[in-house]
């Protein structure tokens, strides 16, 4: 135990604990009625998105900082370049001292961003009778939650989860040719969540999924030269919900964009984020997740709703963009029905309709 708590205490030391911000005073003047407290692990740009979607939401529900809201947020680092034990220890310690916290002087609610976040702080403020909605979760059961539908005691939300059968049917309608897709992970929890949902989903595409996991330290090309197999193995790789690709300014994705340039081969990515060298991007949308959970935490604040009674939410189409640029160079034929509605999205992608 003497040991236990000595590794403990170096590793505090070694790693920073927390950031604290509030919105600037200028906008929170006028009178207040609720407070919120935003509790997140790590500080990645989707995660910001999905603040921004939940603050909107909570504005069409007459609800801001400019009138009668006091948000203060939580960032607890994480290094997660390192995984492994000691960085989950060091995050559920970090999350669950920061929920004792705020349970010494509890809002109106919390909002949890991300896996983590809402499975280690879900017990202790349960126990504090404090509503939990979280959002930016890929898989609700890795929180805790009895089912895709329902949180369980005290917490309601939104989830990242789309069907998975819904993606693949995209990929396979712009690439009928392609039967198996390769898909590299970390013990990232979305990250593996989401490769197993895709390996169980990919039959009913008519498509496999092979896939090999790597540290967070580790490079990206050996596994892909694995999959490929000189031309022998997957015709596509596949980009999970995984922190990994979005490490040392996204080293791991724009070796697999570079390593997929060379070889002629399409990549798909499962999440909205950027990805150098992606041709197709299909999942839901951060801010729209963030929205959702909006919803849900404006009837807790203002109609005084259990979160018990309230379902998880989730976008139940995901949203598909194309990058038209690296399907010209594929030499990619959409189909003609999937352009008609196409819209321009800020990043020069197109929109499209997701398949039937």
């Amino acid at each position: 135990m003497k040991r236990f708590c000595v590794a403990t205490a170096v590793l505090a030391a070694a790693l920073s604990v927390r950031s604290m911000e509030a919105l600037p005073a200028s906008v929170m003047e006028g009178q207040v009625g609720y407070r919120i407290e935003v509790l997140q692990v790590t500080d990645i740009a989707p995660y910001q998105q999905a603040l921004d979607g939940f603050l909107n939401g909570l504005r069409e529900q007459g609800l801001s900082p400019e009138t009668n809201l006091i948000v203060n947020r939580t960032k607890i680092a994480s290094d997660v370049e390192r995984g492994g034990f000691w960085n989950r220890l060091w995050v559920f310690l970090q999350v669950r001292r920061q929920a004792l916290r705020i349970a010494e002087s509890p809002p109106d609610l919390v909002l949890t961003i991300g896996t983590s976040a809402t499975r280690y702080a879900r017990g202790v403020l349960d126990d504090a009778r404090i509503p939990v909605v979280f959002t930016a979760v890929a898989n609700p059961i890795e929180i805790g939650a009895p089912s895709f539908r329902d949180a369980g005691p005290g917490v309601t939300g939104a989830t990242l989860y789309t069907d998975m059968a819904d993606s693949l049917k995209v990929v396979k309608q712009l690439f009928p040719a392609v039967q198996k897709i390769g898909m590299v992970h970390t013990d990232d929890e979305n990250g593996v969540a989401h490769v197993q949902v895709a390996t169980m989903k990919a039959a009913e595409a008519g498509l496999a999924v092979s896939s090999r996991q790597v540290s967070k330290n580790d490079g990206i090309v050996p596994s892909l030269k694995e999959l490929h197999a000189d031309g022998a193995g997957v015709q596509m790789f596949a980009v999970p919900l995984d922190t990994y690709y979005g490490l040392r300014d996204f080293e791991p994705a724009r070796d697999l964009g570079d390593f997929a340039t060379e070889n002629q081969l399409p990549v798909v990515a499962f999440a909205l984020a950027p990805v150098p060298g992606a041709t197709l991007y299909v999942g839901a949308d951060f801010a729209t997740v963030g929205a959702l959970s909006a919803s849900q935490a404006a009837k807790i604040l203002k109609r005084r709703m259990k979160p018990d009674v309230l379902p998880i939410l989730r976008q139940e189409k995901p949203t598909v963009w194309v990058d038209p640029q690296r399907a010209a160079a594929l030499k990619l034929q959409l189909p003609a029905a999937l352009l008609e509605g196409k819209t321009d999205t800020a990043r020069g992608l197109w929109e499209i309709g997701a398949a039937k």
